[in-house]
This record gives structure tokens, sequence and C-alpha cells, in this order.
């Protein structure tokens, strides 16, 4: 029988809610037109009995009513017509004769139009009233003829006159009988009425019962399941991907169901891709910082210790051997690294995870520093062997920093920002490894400082610009100087360039510091030019300088604001920043050429240039460095290679000039050699504010 009611429900495909619905609404249509044409119907008889008894039953009242009245005409008819004299008779004989025949043919047309019982008797009995008056009116008539008025006058007393009445007498009481018949029928037309009415008003109930019916079976087979739906959409919502919605009968629900299970096995899946992209590394499948930092962040421990390793060279790796190389090295190394740390014999295994680019970070608990460094010499141990990318083998070295907690617990972030600063510390002084102490945290905070100070710095006047003279070692006599930049601190006192200088070239603010010198030094130029003409001023220029395309803008910018002559102010630019890239700065150097400014390579000989590109240099100076100088009288060999670097720059048609002299021999070992100029302690320190005024008063001496 469940079987038989699936098929039938199958078949009929009721498990759809639009068919549900449809029969639900067709059944209400079919009852509410019946509500609406049964009254409709009973209307429409109750007119029709109403037409019928309009026509019938009180057309027999008017015929009544008429009976009536001609019974009484035909009385004062009769009266006049016994009164008056023989010769006016015949006209009053024509007018009660017709009242006579009225009177038949109206009890002729009640017979035709009477149905009721009791009426018929009435009827039979008017007519026999009828009868005994027609009888006594033809004596009367014929005694009035033949025994004149007076013997006529007492049979109508006697004989007409009282069966008229009774006659008369009959017609009212049909005529009474006639109307209880019409008041009946209105009651009964009342009755059929209120019948209706109460049959509509149980038909509504009806309707609305099964309406109720209909609605709750509606809500139980469509609303509970969408309620269902909505539970597990908000369960989904909130993150639990497991869900499954159970099937329902109702096929609509059903498919969305299936569709919303669907979704939420997609959503998982996604989830956890998502989940693995946020919390592992793409590349190597370690864990990430994120995922570092939501596992152990606010479990401070003590006895903590934390490995931050960085892959020396990864950016010579990528530049030289492409990306790919770079990658697989990346994941040779997080391999060794796993299997260092399986082969570990610690009960907590260190935590292992890559943060960005080479770095790698290691977190090691219940840990001493002789644990760390021995862990620290079993990685280095798996990193001997080369990594082997194809054709190439990559030597590979990591760079250590580490740090670790004592007795007090220490913040994840602050352990992993200790470790930081050991490997920057490592970093900066070229060794493989530094543990975190608290000198390199204050050297940290006060490169920090060093940030906001150095934008005050500019505005507020406190670098100074110092001159260094440069002279030719043929005659002896000043033509220029190198400015060098110099920082009062009002707080810290005197911070000495190689402090702050390499500082603005790491966080991008030695731009603003070239841009300082230009100025002030294009405002000397131009306050010498009556006293002074004729000297120069030469300003250094850093990498970063040489990067940015606007740079001879700004110059010719400045230039432009003084009204100076370029010739006056050189630049110097180091050989490293040159070769940095070539092409572009070989671009940039002969826009600054065009402008009219004298260009000179700085540090010449430390850096690994190419004559090719040596040649093509828009310069007219080349400055040895002061390495080669430093006692250069006691070398021969170095007095070789300076020999050859002075004869190839005048082979190139440059001027060629020593810094760093500090002694009369080195000064004259350069000029044997054929050095242009010299500029050094033993000329002059750099030179400020009095001291300055006071050498640059000695030259009008000379």
């Amino acid at each position: 029988m469940p079987d038989s009611l699936d098929r039938l429900t199958q078949f009929l495909r009721l498990r759809r809610i639009g068919v549900r619905l449809a029969i639900s609404y067709g059944l209400l249509l079919i009852l509410f037109s019946i509500v609406l044409l049964l009254p409709i119907s009973q209307i429409r008889n109750m007119i029709a009995r109403n037409d019928q008894f309009v026509r019938k039953e009180v057309q027999s009242l008017l015929y009544v009513q008429e009976l009536s009245i001609s019974t009484e005409n035909v009385g004062r008819a009769l009266l006049q017509f016994l009164t008056v004299p023989y010769e006016q008779r015949v006209p009053e004989y024509t007018i009660v004769d017709e009242k006579n025949r009225q009177i038949d043919r109206l009890i002729t047309s009640l017979e035709t139009s009477l149905s009721d019982d009791e009426q018929l008797k009435s009827l039979k009995l008017l007519k026999e009233k009828r009868s005994i008056y027609n009888k006594y009116y033809l004596d009367t008539v014929n005694q009035l003829e033949e025994e004149g008025q007076e013997a006529a006058k007492a049979s109508f007393i006697t004989q007409v006159k009282p069966a008229l009445d009774a006659l008369l007498e009959q017609s009212k009481i049909f005529l009474k009988r006639e109307q209880e018949l019409i008041l009946a029928h209105q009651a009964q037309a009342q009755q059929e009425l209120e019948r209706t009415g109460m049959l509509v008003a149980m038909l509504s109930i009806l309707g609305v019962i099964m309406a109720a019916i209909l609605a709750w079976l509606t809500t139980r087979s469509v609303v509970k399941p969408l309620a269902r739906l909505e539970a597990s959409a908000l369960q989904i919502a909130r993150g639990d991907y497991q869900t499954r919605f159970i099937p329902s009968k109702t096929e609509e629900v059903a498919r969305v169901g299936e569709a919303l299970n669907t979704m939420a096995e997609a959503i998982g899946i996604r989830e956890q891709t998502v989940e693995r992209l946020a919390y592992y590394d793409s590349l190597t499948g370690l864990p990430n910082r994120t995922l570092l930092l939501k596992t152990h962040e606010g479990l401070g421990l003590p006895h903590q210790g934390f490995i931050l390793m960085d892959l020396a060279r990864l950016k010579v790796i990528n530049e030289t051997l492409g990306f790919d190389t770079g990658d697989t090295v990346i994941s040779d190394i997080a391999l060794r690294l796993k299997k260092v740390i399986e082969n570990g014999n610690n009960t907590s295994k260190p935590w292992l995870a890559r943060l960005a680019g080479g770095a790698f970070a290691i977190l090691c608990t219940d840990s001493s520093k002789s644990s760390i460094e021995d862990l620290h010499q079993r990685i280095d141990a798996a990193m001997a062997d080369p990594v082997k990318c194809g054709s190439h083998s990559v030597d590979v070295s990591l760079v250590y920093g580490f740090a670790m907690t004592v007795a007090t617990p220490l913040p994840l972030m602050t352990l992993i920002r200790n470790a930081e600063v050991a490997l920057y510390a490592a970093k900066r002084s070229a060794n493989a490894s530094a543990w975190y102490t608290d000198a390199q945290e204050a050297s940290r905070l006060t490169h920090l400082s060093l940030l906001s100070d150095l934008r005050s710095a500019v505005r507020e006047s406190e670098l100074q610009m110092w001159l260094q003279p440069k002279l030719s070692l043929t005659t002896g006599k000043a033509y220029g100087f190198e400015a060098l930049v110099r920082w009062q601190h009002p707080v810290r006192g005197f911070i000495s360039p190689a402090e702050f200088v390499p500082f603005a070239e790491r966080t991008g603010y030695i731009g603003m510091l070239t841009m300082w010198m230009l100025e002030q030094a294009i405002v000397t130029l131009k306050n010498w030019q009556d006293k002074y003409p004729g000297q120069t001023i030469a300003v250094n220029v850093s990498t970063h300088d040489l990067r940015d395309t606007s740079f001879p803008d700004q110059i010719a910018a400045l230039l432009r604001q003084y009204d100076l002559n370029p010739k006056l102010l050189k630049l110097e630019i180091t050989e490293s920043g040159i070769m940095e890239d070539p092409g572009s700065t070989i671009e940039l150097l002969n826009r600054l050429r065009a402008i009219g400014l004298e260009l000179s390579i700085d540090d010449f000989g430390t850096g690994y240039s190419s004559l090719s590109y040596l040649q093509r240099l828009p310069v007219s100076e080349l400055k040895i460095d002061r390495s080669f100088v430093t006692d250069i009288d006691k070398l021969p060999a170095t007095q070789g290679l300076v020999k050859a670097i002075i004869e190839m720059g005048h082979g190139l048609g440059l001027s060629v000039i020593a810094e760093g002299i500090e002694t009369a021999a080195e000064r004259e070992s350069l000029r044997q050699l054929g050095c242009d100029s010299m500029q050094g302690y033993f000329a002059s320190k750099p030179l400020y504010g009095e001291g300055l005024q006071k050498w640059l008063a000695s030259l009008s001496t000379h």
C-alpha cells in the first residue's frame, strides 16, 4: 500500500510545491465558486417564483378586489334603476347588465387562475351566491315591469339586497383569503432567503476551515523544510562546512538542499585551500609567519629560543641564475632543515617556519644557549653540500640571529624582533651569526630616532656644509673644494657622517640630503662670484640619486633660480654607483653633462668598472681612492699601479686627483707620477665657518 501511494504521489508529482499549491488553490477556488454560485441560483429561483406569484396570485387578488367593487357598483346601479321613470329605464338596464356581465367575467377569470383548494371552494360558494343573486335580480326586473316600482322595491329589499350583500360578503371572504395567501408566500420567501444566507455562511465557514487546513499543510510541507534550509545555511555561515541538509520530500526544497550541500562542500574545500595558503608557504609547505604567531602567540615561556636564518646571496642567485633556481635552493634548504629537526634528540621538537624571501625561523622550547648552538652546528653541517640546480651547483650559507628568554617569559613578537635585530647585526658586521644583546637594541632605537631627527635636521638647519680644498700639484694653488656634510645634533652633539649617511641611503632620505647640499653649494658659489671667481665646489651624489630620472631637472632648476654658471658646480659619482646599472646611469650622466656640469669619478680603483664603460662616461676627472695613496712613497708596487691609472686617465683626456694625502712624501710621490691635483689633510682639513673664512682670506695673499 505505501509503495502504491508513493507511485501515485510520484505520478501526480505531488512532491512539487507548485503542484501542491495549484491543487490547494484549485480546491479553494472550487469551494468559493460554490459559495458564490449557490446563493445566485437560490436567488434566481426565488425571483422566478415571485414572478409566477405576481403573475398569478396578485392577478387573482386584483380580480377579487375588482369583483368586490363591481358587486358594490351593481347594487347602487340596481337601486338607481328601480327609482328612475319608465322612459329612463332602458339606459339603466344596459348599465346593470354590463356590470352583471363584468361580475361573470371576473368569476370566469378566477376559475382559470386559482390553484389553491380553499380558494376554489370559496369560488364555488361565490358562484352559488351569484346564481341566487341573479335569480332574484331577474324576478325583481319582471316584477318591475308587471307590478310596478313599489312591488319591485319591496322585492329588492327582501330578496335582491340580501343576495347581493351575501355575494359581496363572499367576495370579501375571498379577498381576505387571497391576502392571506400572499402573506404566506412572503413568509415562505423570507424563510428561503434566511436558509440561503445560512447555507452561504456555512459554506464560507467551511471554506475558511479548508483554507486553514491547506495553509497548515503548506506550512508543514514547505515552511518547515525551508526553516531547516535556513538553519543549515546559518551553520554554513558560521563556518560549519560539514553540515548537510537532510533530503526533503518536497522536490524544490530537495533540489535547493542538494545545491546547499554542494555549496557547503565546495566552500569547505576552498576554505581548506585558503587556510593552507594563509598559514603555509606554497613553495616549501612549511608553516608561515602567520601560523607561527597564531599557534604560539600568548604562550610565552621561560627558556624559549628563537633562531632566525636568512639565505645569503639570494638576490645574486635570483639575478644571475633566475628565480626558478632561487626557488629550488629555498626548497632544498627547507628539506635539509626538516631533516635536521626530525633527526634531533630533543624531547620537544623545534617548530620550523618559513618567513619572507630566504628567511627561515625555528622556535625552540625548553632550550638553552648550548642546545641552540648545537642545533646551529647541525644546520651548518647540513648546508655544507652545494644545491644541484640543473647544470649549476650553488653553494649555500645562512646568516643566523639568535634570541632567547631566560627566567622571564617574553611575547613571541618580542622574541622574533630580538632575533631580527641580532640577524641584522650579524649582516652589518659581516659575521655568520650573532646573539641578541641589549646593546643591539639600543643601537636599533638610536637608528629609529635618527629617521625622525634627520627630517627635522634639514628644516632646522642642523646640517652643516664643510669644505675641503683641492690644490693643483703643479702650481700649489687651490682651484676648488669638496663639500662634506656634517650634523650637529642639538641633544646628541656631533653625529659622524659614517653613522647617518649610510642610514639615509638605506631609508631613502639620501636624496633629501643631496638636494640640501647642492643648494648650499650653489648659494655659496653665488656669494663667491665677486671675491673668489673660478673656485668650484664638488658635491657627492649617491646611487639613489642616479636612479632618480628627475634629478637633472632639479639641479637645472636650482641653477636657474640662483643664476649660477653650471661649470662652477661639480658632481662626484662613485665607481660602484655607476656600475650598478651602467646603461641608465650613463644616460642620466649625459643629461647632467648637457646642463654644463663637471663630473668626477670618486673612489676610482675600488670598484669593478669596465674600460669600455669608462671611455663612454661623460666625466672630466678621476679621483684616486685614498687606499692607493696611503704610504705610496714606501710601496713601489702601488706606485706602478697608480702611475698606470694616471696615464690611463690622461689618455682618456681626464684630469686626475688623489685624495687622502697626509704627508709631504705622499704628495711628492704623486707629483712625480704625474698626478694633477691633491686633496687631504696635508693641504687642509675640512673647513667651516670662521676657519673657512680665514683660509679663503689667505688665498688673496698668495
